[in-house]
C-alpha cells in the first residue's frame, strides 16, 4: 500500500562566480558542499555581466565558461550552467535562482564568507534569502563570522532561516594571483585544474600581449 508520500525534493547547490579563472579552491568548495549537505548536484553558474564587478573582469564570458566546463569535466554531481552568460543585461542572483527554481526542488546558494558578509548589498537581497538556503563556505582557521555562524563552530551548523556552514581546507589561491602569475610567465600548475591550464594556453588568456 502506498504511503501517499511524494518523492524527496531534489537538493541543488548553486555556486556562482566570475571564475576569472576558476581555480582549485572553487572546485574543492563545490565538491565539499555537495558531500557535506548530501546534495544531488551542484551547479556552477558563470556570471555573464556581473554588475558588482563591472570593469574588473578580464576574460570574456565565453572563455570563462570554457575554463569552468573544463575544470569540472568528469566530476560526479558537478555541473556548469551558462544561464547568466546567455541572459542579456546585468547578472542578478535572484533572477538565476528564480530560473532554477522548480517544483519539488530545494536550492542552496553557496557563497564564501567574505561574499556572505556583503549579502545585504545584493540586488533584492531579501528575495535571495527567501529563494534559497544560504551555505557559507569558510576555510579552516578563518575567523570570519556570518549571521552567527562562526568559524570555530561545527563543520555544518544552522537551523531554519539561518545559514549553513561548510568548512573546506585552507587553499591560498585566488583568481587575481593566477592572472598575475600567467602574466609574469610563472607556473600555475596545481593552482588550477590541468584542463584549465590547457584552455588558458590555447586561448592565450591573461598574458601581457
Amino acid at each position: 500500500m502506498s504511503s501517499g508520500a511524494g518523492p524527496a525534493p531534489e537538493r541543488v547547490g548553486v555556486l556562482g562566480g566570475t571564475f576569472d579563472p576558476i581555480h582549485v579552491a572553487h572546485v574543492v568548495a563545490a565538491v565539499s558542499v555537495r558531500h557535506a549537505l548530501g546534495l544531488d548536484r551542484v551547479v556552477l553558474v558563470v556570471a555573464g555581466d556581473p554588475w558588482q564587478k563591472r570593469g574588473s573582469v578580464v576574460a570574456s564570458a565565453a572563455d570563462r565558461l570554457a575554463m569552468t566546463r573544463a575544470a569540472v569535466e568528469g566530476l560526479a554531481g558537478i555541473e556548469v550552467s551558462a544561464i547568466e552568460v546567455e541572459r542579456t543585461g546585468p547578472t542578478y542572483t535572484i533572477d538565476t535562482l528564480r530560473a532554477l527554481a522548480a517544483a519539488n526542488r530545494e536550492l542552496f546558494l553557496i557563497v564564501g564568507s567574505d561574499v556572505a558578509a556583503g549579502l545585504d548589498s545584493w540586488h533584492r537581497a531579501e528575495e535571495v534569502r527567501a529563494a534559497a538556503t544560504l551555505v557559507v563556505v569558510s576555510r579552516e582557521h578563518d575567523e570570519a563570522t556570518v549571521d552567527g555562524v562562526g568559524a570555530d563552530g561545527p563543520a555544518i551548523s544552522g537551523y531554519a532561516g539561518a545559514p549553513l556552514q561548510v568548512r573546506i581546507p585552507r587553499l591560498d589561491v585566488s583568481s587575481s594571483d593566477v592572472r598575475r602569475r600567467v602574466a609574469a610567465g610563472e607556473p600555475i600548475d596545481g593552482l588550477v585544474p590541468e584542463a584549465v591550464v590547457r584552455v588558458l594556453r590555447e586561448r592565450h588568456l591573461y598574458t601581457r600581449s
